[in-house]
């Protein structure tokens, strides 16, 4: 394909993978999928001091588990590799010569009192700050001086001045910026490790990348990006710059939001196609009103021309929602897996009980399936089978078991209860009847009163399923705990 669209993504591994990178693979993925382009995933690891071995391990694992696979990059390999910055500084450092020798960069020996001087002044006049020039013009005998008496050294780039910088951004529109307001700026620092700015740029135009889909905080970046890719002599990308992601507050996601990792939320117990559905939500709108949308629904209608201009609300609901629908989807061995880590975690179910009570334990949480929305939510609705220690939720359950009619309920139930030869669903189920009709009551005054005796809650799972996978013994317990028996 002559004119193939060509993505990355390009995390730095410095931390937990957080949702809004994901997200930015996600939109970069599904443009790629989208259009049978090129979806490229590299490192930006020249922060030596916080990039970790185990952060791209997590970001890698968790772009797997979210079906976000890549055609080119680490771990796979390509025509435009090493996809590692830090394996890349020897051509990085090509390009710094060329420029150099160009005249287009130049060393800076200005020590660090100097700029800090430099910063305050402008600052106080108002001004933004930015470097001088004051090595700019340095003769090339007096460079050659100080590079021999070892002084320490940056390399700036000769920023033009008077030039409007400007980008067609397929998100953001037609934005220009002022050479002016940029300086100077760094493009190596003194330890040799060339920066962001300058190792993006290189990256992106030799790994051919076509458009470029990254956050709006990017935004600030993208005048020194312009300012190199014309000093290098590259063609811009295309540029998209996707709204940030806010929290419920309509401020900026952060821990106080709750969880802001993908870890996290695989470890809640969400499942990926459920993230992956809502993560393809937070900034685009489908075509239709429907939100359950497949990978493949997904990547047949998403465009760039769709994502909004507006910040992105994290709605945990929404995801909630989405959730539970996915796992309406799973069978009774699939919902078992995912909750069980969670039971184990709790000391609820150990590993002798999986293998010993396997087909009660999926009973049991097939039983909650309309009673949790995640993996995690599991612990609680599952309270009642492992622990007595409960009691009424609330005043108005336990106002329920003060009912004129609820002892007398209680007492039939655990009597018609003990006579049963088998425990089943199926066989407990006509005792409700059989109580309502006999005491003379309605339906509710037979089932809240013996639902709050045995789980202290007024709402739950089918009744006579919790009775059947309680077991005989609890159930009788429970009875004669509640006092009116």
């Amino acid at each position: 394909m002559a004119n193939k669209i060509r993505v990355r993504f390009a995390p730095s591994p410095t931390g937990p993978f957080h949702i809004g990178g994901a997200r930015s693979a996600l939109f970069n993925y599904l443009i790629a999928k989208h259009t049978q382009g090129d979806f490229i995933v590299r490192i930006e690891d020249t922060d030596r001091k916080r990039s970790t071995k185990e952060s791209e391990d997590n970001i890698k694992e968790a772009l797997r588990w979210l079906h976000i696979n890549w055609d080119e990059g680490i771990d796979i390999g390509g025509d435009y590799g090493p996809y590692r910055q830090t394996e890349r500084l020897d051509l990085y450092k090509q390009y710094t010569d060329k420029l150099l020798a160009e005249g287009k960069a130049y060393y800076c020996f200005c020590d660090t009192e100097t700029l800090e001087k430099q910063k305050q002044d402008q600052l106080a006049k108002g001004e933004t700050p930015k470097y001088e020039g004051t090595c700019r013009q340095l003769p090339k005998e007096t460079i050659d001086q100080y590079l021999k008496e070892g002084r320490p050294y940056v390399i700036r780039i000769k920023t033009p001045c008077n030039e409007i910088l400007a980008i067609d951004d397929i998100v953001r529109g037609h934005v220009e910026f002022d050479s002016n307001q940029i300086g100077d700026f760094v493009i190596v620092k003194s330890d040799g490790i060339p920066v962001y700015n300058y190792c993006v740029v290189l990256d992106d135009a030799l790994m051919k990348i076509t458009h470029v889909i990254r956050a709006e905080e990017h935004l600030s970046n993208t005048p020194r990006q312009l300012v190199l890719y014309h000093a290098l002599g590259f063609t811009p990308p295309t540029f998209a710059h996707v709204s940030l992601i806010l929290g419920a507050d309509k401020k900026k996601m952060s821990k106080r939001h709750g969880a802001t990792s993908v870890q996290q939320y695989r470890d809640l117990g969400y499942l990926p196609e459920a993230i992956f559905n809502f993560l393809g939500l937070l900034g685009w709108t489908p075509e239709g009103e429907n939100e359950i949308l497949s990978q493949q629904e997904l990547i047949q209608q998403f465009s760039l021309e769709r994502v909004a201009k507006n910040p992105a609300v994290f709605d945990i609901e929404k995801l909630n929602w989405i959730n539970f629908h996915y796992m309406k989807g799973l069978d009774e061995e699939q919902l078992l897996t995912l909750c069980l880590p969670h039971l184990q975690k709790v000391g609820y179910v150990n590993d002798d009980m999986v293998k010993t009570q396997h087909d009660w334990l999926k009973a049991m949480v097939s039983a909650l399936r309309n009673h949790i929305q995640f993996g995690a939510q599991v612990v609680e609705a599952a309270r009642i089978f492992f622990t007595d220690e409960y009691e009424p939720e609330n005043e108005e359950a336990a106002a329920v078991l003060r009912e004129p009619s609820a002892a007398d309920v209680l007492r039939m139930f655990k009597k018609e209860y003990t006579d049963l030869e088998v425990i089943t669903a199926d066989t407990v189920r006509p005792l409700f009847k059989k109580i309502q009709k006999e005491i003379g009551v309605k339906g509710k005054f037979v089932y809240m009163p013996i639902r709050v005796a045995l789980t202290g809650n007024m709402h739950g799972p089918d009744l006579d399923v919790i009775i059947s996978l309680m077991g005989h013994d609890k159930v009788v317990t429970r009875l004669m705990n509640s006092g009116l028996v």
